[in-house]
């Protein structure tokens, strides 16, 4: 029995445990052990003050005094000690529960904050690693994280030799116990085959007791891969439990938002790979259909030959924006079945419901073009004779009456491939889709698709419209040239043609770039391209109002004052800067706020993004501002065009009330009235008539503005008879005197 003086002992940070237990040699004859052996006695946990770690501890005899002849252990001679020990810097302190304290992680960096600058700052002070900001709108904003608390070393700490000890150990004899150094371990792979080799368990606890962050999921996704590409030579289904249990831990709703910041923008796709590839070796022993079943990963399979009838596998799991559970079911057709061999084979499948919130596709450089995952992501293992699969998905997102998209994951694209999968059927909660098996696409699941069900139609209706617009404004702009000395005689009949021909001119400008953009293939190094046809489609849409305002100002002005007139030249400033000079102003402002950030287009069309930035505010509120002050006007028109007099008769009230049509009619399209149709649209679960009714009326604007603003302009109608006059009347002068008397004499002479 020692009863000399307290020593002072080193440690090191891989021999701290969880749960005391842990011996360390004193001398030859003693040892110092941390564990519930006398049970007269009980250890505390650690206790740290003034730099100095009190432990509990208890000596026993060493193991030469217990292998001596005769010698009989006495567990009441177990004497009790308290002892100071030195901790090393960046020993790590734990928790009884054994749960990492972690500390607060530090949310900004310090200093002032400047735009798309960038700063780091230190984990906790239990985490290895660094956070990273970008400086964003003055405010710092994470944007990488590489925080772990997790290690080679801590993963299998409480499996070597010198931590067996456990609660139980006073029914182990003494003899059997080994106090020796413990043996490092390099790698996972050496640390599972020395301790766990029949089930993979000796990590399981250590990992689910893991803070879920960005460094932790990063190594987690590392361990797995290593296992699936060193261990799965023999994968059993107790194997495929505890590796599901670890990737459960970090595919948890709770983790999702913490994948955004690995700086291995491949670790989803490596995490769904590394799945795979470890459920392809996984052998089935028995008929059981479900081999795991964790919250965020299950695992279903069954033996299969060409005898089998068809065969289906069925899903139900939960995701993060549904209370109910979202369905999926894998089938695989009679006739792939019979390609197989009579000996037995089987089919595996595997279904994720957070991994298609997590996965993201590799595109090209500048660009990201994520697409909404609305399903399960189901992935299949099955023999190589079998290349076709039925999949069906409930979607998650019923709510928008969106068409889905069935899609592959191309394992070595990083993406979601369209051709991988043909749609069966889509209905408003269901997707069934027939996919191609391969080696590099074996999951699969559904996209929401960017354009609704009702887009086919639409989108005729703009083609054929955007068509006739196109040659009516330019007949408009023809038809303007041809009359303008005839019609152009007052400072007010000048400003109203000065306004239609912008106005033509900006609508056929617009509709131009609008082309180039709907049909612009987006590509890197196309990116700065398709932004300029943005900004050019934002400022010429812009011009085509403010010089609809600006006209409405006109018809103002012209009812309003009636002994004053403007001078031409003051006009004239005055429309050009409304008409473009405002456009140009709101157009450059947009995409000097939003571009260095990558947020003034959306990244799936040349158009103003809305997601990330809300840029498309700067279209959408001038010109529904400029759509309520052109509405009032139009009612101020209706009122004075209204002149009732005393005993007017019913005939003089429809002139007035035809009068008053008229008049609407003709300034509806050239105020760009029919815009406020878009208001409906933008309603959830707005009927299909307001969306056809708002794409007649604004893809044929054009043709409106040649119809109302110009060929119903009696003016420009007398103008143009007056010029057909006088052409017909020139060319038959030019004819008549080709035939006069000289030039018949002339002929004569030729011909003599």
């Amino acid at each position: 029995m020692y009863t000399g003086p307290c020593k002072v002992l080193h440690l090191s940070s891989g021999l701290l445990p969880n749960s005391v237990r842990f011996g360390i040699v004193l001398s030859d004859e003693y040892q110092v052990v941390t564990s519930l052996w006398c049970q007269l006695y009980k250890t505390h946990a650690p206790q740290q003050a003034s730099g100095m770690l009190l432990l509990n501890y208890l000596v026993i005899p060493s193991k030469a005094q217990v292998n001596k002849p005769g010698y009989i252990p006495n567990l009441g001679e177990c004497s009790h000690y308290r002892s100071k020990i030195h901790l090393k810097a960046g020993d790590k302190l734990q928790s009884p529960e054994g749960k990492p304290k972690t500390g607060r992680i530090q949310e900004k960096c310090e200093g002032p904050c400047i735009s798309s600058s960038n700063c780091s700052q230190a984990c906790a002070k239990d985490f290895h690693g660094e956070i990273g900001f970008t400086c964003n709108q003055k405010k710092w904003q994470k944007s990488a994280e590489t925080c772990t608390s997790l290690s080679v070393e801590k993963l299998f700490k409480d499996s070597t030799g010198a931590s067996r000890l456990s609660v139980a150990a006073p029914s182990i004899p003494l003899h059997i116990l080994d106090f020796r150094a413990p043996e490092t371990i390099e790698s996972v792979a050496q640390g599972i085959r020395k301790n766990c080799p029949l089930d993979y368990a000796c990590i399981t606890d250590i990992v689910k007791s893991s803070e879920t962050t960005s460094g932790n999921i990063a190594f987690i996704v590392e361990l797995l891969k290593n296992i699936s590409t060193e261990l799965s030579d023999n994968v059993t289904q107790e194997k495929m439990k505890s590796y599901s249990e670890v990737a459960n831990h970090i595919l948890d709703t709770a983790a999702v938002s913490n994948w955004a910041f690995i700086p291995n923008k491949n670790a989803s796709s490596d995490l769904l790979q590394s799945v795979n590839l470890f459920a392809r070796q996984l052998h089935i022993h028995n008929n059981s259909e479900n081999i795991v079943n964790e919250l965020f990963i299950q695992t279903k399979g069954f033996h299969i030959n060409h005898n089998t009838s068809e065969k289906s596998l069925n899903f139900s799991m939960s995701t993060k924006n549904t209370t109910e559970d979202i369905l999926g079911m894998v089938q695989i057709p009679r006739q792939e079945l019979r390609k197989l061999w009579p000996n037995a084979s089987q089919a595996i499948s595997i279904a994720f419901p957070t991994l298609g919130a997590i996965l993201r596709e590799a595109h090209l450089q500048n660009m990201s073009l994520p697409r909404r995952v609305n399903g399960l992501v189901l992935s299949v293992v099955l023999p190589e004779r079998l290349q076709e699969i039925i999949l069906t998905f409930e979607k998650i997102n019923k709510t928008r009456n969106a068409r889905a998209q069935c899609v592959g994951w191309h394992s070595k694209k990083r993406r979601w491939d369209e051709k991988a999968c043909q749609m069966m059927l889509d209905i408003k909660n269901e997707v069934k889709c027939r996919c191609n098996y391969t080696s590099a696409v074996m999951s699969f699941s559904i996209l929401m698709s960017p354009k609704s069900m009702t887009d086919k139609v639409l989108d005729y209706i703009t083609c054929i419209g955007l068509s006739v617009s196109i040659l009516s404004l330019v007949l408009c702009l023809i038809i303007e040239a041809t009359v303008w000395s005839q019609v152009v005689v007052t400072e007010i009949s000048y400003m109203r043609h000065v306004c239609i021909v912008n106005i033509a001119v900006s609508l056929l400008t617009a509709n131009v770039w609008f082309i180039i953009g709907s049909n612009f293939n987006i590509k890197a190094q196309d990116y700065n391209m398709c932004v300029a046809v943005t900004f050019f489609s934002h400022f010429f849409y812009l011009s085509l109002f403010f010089w609809m305002l600006f006209k409405a100002l006109l018809i103002i002005y012209g009812i309003l004052v009636i002994f004053r007139r403007m001078m031409k030249s003051r006009m004239m400033v005055i429309g050009f800067a409304i008409g473009y000079g405002c456009p140009l102003i709101i157009a450059v402002t947009t995409v000097a706020i939003t571009e260095p950030e990558n947020g003034y287009m959306r990244p799936e069309a040349c158009w103003l993004n809305w997601d990330n930035t809300k840029a498309l505010l700067a279209f959408a509120i001038p010109a529904l501002v400029i759509v309520a002050v052109n509405l009032i006007v139009v009612l101020v028109v209706a009122v004075n065009t209204q002149r009732p007099s005393i005993g007017s008769s019913k005939s003089q009230d429809v002139a007035i009330i035809m009068r008053i049509s008229k008049n609407v009619a003709i300034l509806t399209p050239l105020l760009g009235l029919t815009w406020g149709f878009g208001i409906a649209t933008l309603i959830e679960g707005t009927s299909l008539t307001f969306h056809i009714i708002f794409a007649l009326l604004n893809a044929f604007q054009g043709f409106f503005i040649l119809l109302f603003g110009t060929i119903m302009d009696h003016k420009i109608r007398d103008a143009l008879r007056m010029r057909m006059s006088s052409l017909k009347g020139k060319s038959r002068a030019a004819e008549n005197a080709s035939l006069g008397p000289n030039n018949g004499s002339k002929l004569m002479n030729c011909q003599g």
